[in-house]
């Protein structure tokens, strides 16, 4: 008798320690950090197909998005806090506000927004531009080269991509660098756009390969103007990276498609 009352007292204590660490990590995903990898090439260069990073939920505040699944139990938005421009956030994608895309913050409400000829003009001032060495990465599972003329071979037969690289300075001083591969692209000339109060615009800094503020919100497409209440979070740093070589029948294959330069890279 004593033994089956042990045998249930350490099932009870089990229970209550997954329903304890269930609770702490529903706490952390939804309140602290997540994890968040990406699926595309639209935020080349700083981000490739493959890299994994961590989320801060706290710098925007807190709305049903913060939650697994959307779950409507916070009403609104709590702590409240609008990103900066220069900020690289990660958002419920508009018009279904399902999928969770990540950009960039170009814009806020009340700017007006631009572009001519690829660069940005925000309130009639042009984002200033500069001109950086070509950006360089090797074709991989999981990060091809679009078209065969930027493709080059480097010793020991390893083909490299080389792609039209800039940097591009915001009105509050914030620098990151954009790819801009197309000349006269769809997206190179756009419409002024007044940001509608209590919205962001969002731009990719893979400037030919994003479908971002730039275009009408379509379902699994452009994403329009963005809500800030639509806000998941802010990219803050990258914790790991995979070529796409990866077979799982292969462990050593766990380390040789790291990407060991990547990891630890902030934002």
């Amino acid at each position: 008798m004593a033994r089956h009352k042990a045998q249930r007292s350490e099932t009870r204590d089990f229970v209550a320690f997954l329903i304890k660490l269930a609770l702490f990590i529903l706490i952390l995903r939804s309140f602290i950090i997540s994890p968040f990898n990406i699926p595309s090439e639209s935020m080349q260069p700083r981000l490739v197909v493959g890299d994994y990073l961590l989320v801060a939920k706290w710098p925007y505040g807190y709305s049903k998005y913060s939650l697994p699944f959307s779950v409507p139990l916070i009403p609104g938005r709590l702590l409240p806090h609008s990103p900066k421009p220069g900020d690289v956030v990660v958002f419920k994608a508009p018009p279904n506000a399902r999928d969770d895309y990540i950009k960039r913050v170009i814009a806020l409400s009340g700017d007006i927004v631009q572009v001519t000829n690829g660069v940005i003009s925000i309130n009639g001032t042009a984002v200033k531009r500069k001109r950086l060495p070509d950006f360089e990465h090797p074709v991989t599972p999981n990060s091809p080269c679009y078209r065969t003329e930027f493709e080059t071979t480097r010793e020991a037969g390893k083909l490299i991509c080389r792609y039209p690289q800039f940097q591009e300075t915001l009105p509050n001083g914030v620098t990151y660098r954009v790819l801009d591969i197309y000349e006269n692209s769809e997206g190179d000339d756009t419409k002024a756009f007044l940001v509608p109060e209590d919205h962001m615009f969002l731009m990719g800094d893979n400037r030919d390969r994003s479908a971002d503020s730039r275009f009408p919100a379509e379902e699994g497409k452009a994403i329009g103007m963005v809500p800030e209440e639509n806000l998941v979070g802010r990219a803050l740093v990258s914790v790991f990276s995979t070529d796409g070589s990866v077979e799982w029948i292969k462990p050593w294959t766990w380390f040789t498609a790291a990407r060991w330069e990547r990891i630890g890279e902030g934002f």
